[in-house]
């Protein structure tokens, strides 16, 4: 028995799309079913993957009304797109999303791009401020807090979600097109925080060395313009 036979059939019998991971780890719990299934007990990452690339050639080659897809790094299979007025009379049809604006678009695509990226970051690229159009691509699930930057009033960075790439269609971030203009576009970052441990400091280098009131008010006055 093949690999990819057993994870096609797999994939045709699951109910949603499954990652690399999902699929060993149903090759382990297998082997409490039958101990023949031991045999595939071990499979490497790169092994399931070098399977399902081979069954994805096989069913293109194949020109069937179905393919094997790959999209935010889980895979499944769906049929192909001049088949869906067929589909839809059998399921019905889905209602999609309301589409997104050119603002929420251009905001969604610099956040792709450069992100870990800060709300204030985005506004030097984009020129305008972006607080309700960032609410609502998070709002949507196409992006989220990723972390905090460690820069002065400390502000969150914000990345894309498995959700984006479900909605443009991507197996992974590589698949973006390419937009190096975007990535070239300069954007000035405040001062790192000076410290050993990160989660401590408060003022950049420069007002270590003023008086303890010139260092207090100035750290104030930062968060303070940050927040804004």
């Amino acid at each position: 028995m093949e690999l990819k036979n057993i994870l096609e059939s797999v994939l045709f019998s699951a109910q949603e799309p499954l990652s690399v991971k999902d699929l060993r780890e149903l090759l382990k719990k297998a082997t409490e079913h039958s101990p023949e299934a031991g045999d595939f007990k071990k499979t490497s990452f790169e092994e399931v993957v070098a399977a399902l690339d081979a069954l994805t050639k096989e069913h293109e080659a194949a020109a069937r009304s179905y393919r094997l897809i790959c999209v935010a790094e889980r895979w499944q299979f769906v049929t192909q797109p001049e088949f869906a007025p067929w589909v839809k009379a059998l399921v019905g049809e889905r209602a999609r999303p309301s589409r997104l604006s050119a603002p929420a678009l251009e905001t969604l695509a610099i956040i792709a791009y450069r992100q870990p990226i800060t709300r204030a970051e985005i506004e030097q690229v984009r020129g305008v401020a972006v607080d309700g159009v960032l609410q609502t691509l998070v709002e949507r699930g196409l992006v989220e807090q990723v972390g905090i930057a460690e820069v002065i009033g400390r502000p969150k960075t914000f990345g894309t979600t498995s959700a984006f790439l479900e909605y443009f269609g991507l197996k992974n971030l590589d698949d973006l097109p390419a937009a190096d203009e975007l990535r070239r576009i300069p954007i000035n970052k405040p001062d790192s925080l000076l410290t050993v441990d990160p989660g401590l400091a408060t003022a950049p280098p420069e007002q270590l060395v003023a008086t303890p009131v010139e260092a207090v008010v100035g750290s104030e006055a930062a968060v303070s313009e940050e927040k804004k």
